[in-house]
């Protein structure tokens, strides 16, 4: 599986010849992001903010082709007073073969022992780090010590290039992990030997 990052907290999930895309952002809603314009067979969204949910901006192809992926959603906050600031989001969880790879979406607080045991064994997870929005970069290193997973890759955060103003930086949330790996591109692949990691992928736009 390919795990592709296109900015913010938009990725596609690749098997094969099919495409997922995840969380698409409107034209000019992320500093320093360029649009995205983006090809795949389904798109998911986490919520609806405009940050989140351009499904305008996927081109949807391959009609009627069968997913190889499983999807399971599991209902959370956008906050910590159960939507009372910002509303619902939904994590995804995508299981293809052995493999189980989470979206969490713009997760604003710890997921409960009975959402946690949703999740149970994970091969990967894209996790909100910048706060403000989200869970910030403690809590999120808190979630990290939660989760049954191998791989971390950070999403929804702030650098020089990009990102909202009100975010916290990546660095923030690199301070608490000791296995960072820093790619030299937008894309993860993903299979069973997979060493454990935190992967930090580059925003190719």
């Amino acid at each position: 599986m390919e795990i592709i990052w296109k900015g913010h907290s938009c990725f596609l999930l690749r098997e094969g010849d099919y495409t997922v895309c995840i969380d698409p952002y409107k034209d000019d809603t992320v500093p320093g992001l360029k649009p995205l314009r983006v090809k795949a067979d389904a798109v998911y969204c986490s919520h609806g903010h405009d940050d989140h949910c351009f499904t305008d901006g996927v081109e949807i192809t391959g009609e009627g082709k069968a997913s190889p992926f499983r999807v399971v959603t599991m209902a959370t906050w956008h906050d910590d007073e159960e939507g009372a600031k910002r509303g619902p989001n939904t994590v995804h969880i995508f299981e293809c073969g052995n493999l189980r790879v989470a979206h969490f979406g713009d997760l604003g607080h710890l997921p409960n022992q009975a959402q946690l045991q949703t999740c149970g064994l994970l091969d990967a997870v894209m996790i909100p780090v910048g706060g403000f929005f989200t869970i910030d970069a403690r809590t999120a290193q808190r979630l990290c010590g939660l989760l049954d997973t191998r791989i971390v890759i950070p999403m929804h955060y702030r650098t020089k290039l990009f990102g909202y103003p009100e975010l916290g930086t990546l660095d923030q949330f690199l301070a608490f992990r000791d296995d960072v790996k820093r790619l030299n591109s937008d894309t993860l692949v993903l299979d069973a030997d997979t060493p454990r990691q935190t992967a930090v992928l580059k925003y190719l736009g």
